[in-house]
């Protein structure tokens, strides 16, 4: 991985450690690129394809943090790449190690909320998500993720469309039990809008 000059020497070698087999080095230079990349960040492409390949070659946990990192990269994407790339991101949602995918799925806010491309982008991608994963062995938390997930982007953006396109999933939920999980993530913004 070749690196610039523009990042940190600190900031390069926290990417470096994520290749790390030190469990411990890699998950505290995984924090620390996320809390870096809070803001933007004018060296996103320098690591955007080593992310990308990792998403499809790293180990569970390398899949897990690329994903995360590149969601939080989104703010520093001036060239719209994630407009192609989201699809990558979708993909370790399915990904064999349930943690893998639930943290890649739990980051997705943060692309929702860079522009109005990306959050009907991620939008669209969730609600093909609820639906897909009926046969999923963790469905009902996959669907309540993706209720976490929307409501994020909603608190972000205020888009009263993810508000109605959210209700219009939970409906298509057939377990009374598991519908009022979903609609608990909403409770608040639902009593606001009652009559």
């Amino acid at each position: 991985m070749k690196l610039s000059d523009r990042m940190k020497e600190s900031t390069q070698q926290h990417i470096q450690n994520i290749y790390s087999k030190d469990r411990s080095l890699q998950g505290a230079s995984f924090k620390e690129l996320m809390k870096i990349t809070e803001q933007p960040v004018d060296w996103a492409y320098q690591t955007w394809d080593d992310l990308l390949d990792l998403l499809k070659n790293g180990d569970n946990r390398q899949r897990s943090i690329a994903a995360q990192l590149l969601c939080n990269l989104a703010k520093s994407d001036p060239d719209g790449r994630m407009e192609k790339d989201l699809s990558n991101l979708f993909e370790v949602t399915k990904d064999e190690r349930f943690v893998t995918a639930r943290h890649s799925l739990l980051a997705l806010w943060r692309v929702g909320i860079v522009n109005p491309s990306l959050t009907q982008k991620t939008v669209d991608g969730l609600s093909g998500r609820f639906k897909e994963c009926i046969d999923e062995k963790n469905c009902t938390l996959i669907r309540y993720d993706i209720c976490r997930v929307l409501r994020n982007i909603f608190d972000h953006t205020g888009e009263e469309q993810i508000f109605r396109k959210t209700m219009s999933l939970i409906e298509k939920e057939t377990d009374d039990k598991y519908r009022k999980k979903y609609l608990s993530v909403w409770k608040d913004v639902i009593k606001k809008k009652a009559p």
